[in-house]
């Protein structure tokens, strides 16, 4: 068999492992040269983000309408928001373990010339409000994902308290849509080793070098919460998943790639749908809901980073936090999480917020955005790791679902 034959034959997967290794070894050969294949990384980035909102719309419509007892959406809508608060304020507070073990700030000496005027902490009555849209062709002009998911669901309810042969037609015509925009993910995702290998290439020729700087040990230390937070979800996936964690790691390969190639929650929706219907054959009335929700509100990875960065701050400038002080990193690194988005470098300005809450300077986390794409390819991993986790979880407790994967 010859080599166009043996590639051919190779799984999507494959062909993504393929082309991420090859990009790294130009990355590491050509350095900041190759930069130049950053057009064909930002063309797969879009193209992703092209179809991300009206799948994440049409999905979502098909899924509920599919249902036929109210109940389950609010069930459902319980259950994966508790993960989703839970799992995050863990996350939070592994982060701030994780910085007081390694103590990654102590010894670096700040100048303090950095601009304070960043922003301020968002009340938690805002971030809800900012939930319901004001207008909807504005929130899928702008990508705002959490308002879609809030319009799409009460669209879908109207639509299950409709007469049998008004909702017939209508949940028919959704899912036809659906399907339509799952082709296109289809289609995209052929390209898709080609892009996430371009955007490996870049990513190891514009940041392999400073890996080994003064900030490998806050990135290791982020990295290692990281892992301890990949662990919890293996064991979750074990106890309450009946699911194995090898399988599960297997079955969602291709979206780590995605994940870790684009930085983007957002733009990797579109592989976690696929993955979630394809690979793990999870139930399209429970994914559909809770993975375009969790690419909004679930931010394990970006917890972990915000704590990083807060504490790397407070070590450099010779603070220390009191047990009630390290409670209110907690609370407000939740708050700054959940409420950030689901973009590419969306968490830097976040953790400036978090950082300066605490009244820190700035400097430090200036600093970070030198290495910000090394963290946030493992945050949004993380992420997306997570939202998926939480859907099986979910998927397994509800009795009319738990035998159908």
């Amino acid at each position: 068999m010859s080599l166009v034959e043996r590639y051919k034959n190779l799984s999507l997967a494959s062909k993504i492992l393929l082309y991420m290794v090859l990009g790294i070894f130009i990355g590491l050969i050509f350095g900041q040269k190759a930069t130049i294949l950053q057009p064909l990384g930002d063309l797969f980035i879009r193209l992703l983000m092209m179809a991300a909102i009206p799948l994440v719309f049409f999905n979502l419509l098909a899924g509920l309408s599919s249902l036929t007892d109210l109940r389950i959406v609010g069930r459902i809508g319980v259950k994966i928001m508790s993960y989703y608060l839970l799992t995050t304020a863990f996350a939070v507070s592994i982060g701030i373990v994780m910085m007081n073990i390694v103590k990654p700030g102590v010894g670096i000496t700040l100048t303090g010339k950095v601009s304070q005027e960043i922003g301020s902490v968002p009340k938690v009555t805002d971030i809800v409000l900012d939930l319901v849209p004001k207008n909807i062709f504005a929130s899928f002009s702008s990508g705002n994902v959490a308002q879609i998911v809030v319009f799409a669901v009460f669209i879908g309810i109207v639509t299950l308290l409709l007469p049998a042969e008004q909702k017939g037609p209508l949940q028919k015509g959704f899912t036809i849509i659906a399907d339509l925009l799952r082709k296109l993910v289809g289609i995209i995702l052929y390209f898709g080793p080609i892009g996430i290998g371009a955007l490996a290439a870049v990513t190891v020729g514009k940041y392999g070098p400073t890996i080994f700087g003064p900030l490998a040990k806050f990135v290791g230390a982020v990295w290692a919460a990281e892992l301890i937070m990949v662990v919890i979800y293996m064991i979750l996936l074990i106890t309450i998943g009946r699911m194995s964690p090898l399988y599960f790691l297997k079955q969602s390969g291709p979206l780590y790639a995605t994940t870790a190639a684009t930085c983007s929650s957002l733009a990797s929706l579109v592989v976690s749908l696929d993955v979630a219907e394809n690979r793990l054959k999870l139930p399209k009335s429970i994914f559909t809901f809770t993975l375009p929700l969790g690419a909004q509100l679930n931010k394990d990875g970006t917890a972990i980073m915000l704590a990083g960065v807060l504490m790397f701050t407070a070590q450099a400038a010779g603070v220390e936090f009191s047990l009630a002080s390290q409670l209110s990193i907690v609370l407000v690194g939740l708050i700054l999480s959940e409420g950030s988005g689901g973009i590419p470098g969306g968490g830097l300005v976040i953790a400036m917020i978090f950082v300066q809450a605490f009244n820190l300077p700035l400097e430090i986390a200036a600093i970070v955005a030198g290495i910000y794409r090394l963290i946030d390819m493992a945050n949004t991993s993380l992420n997306c790791m997570g939202d998926l986790v939480g859907t099986i979880l979910v998927s397994r407790t509800e009795k009319e679902f738990k035998d159908t994967f």
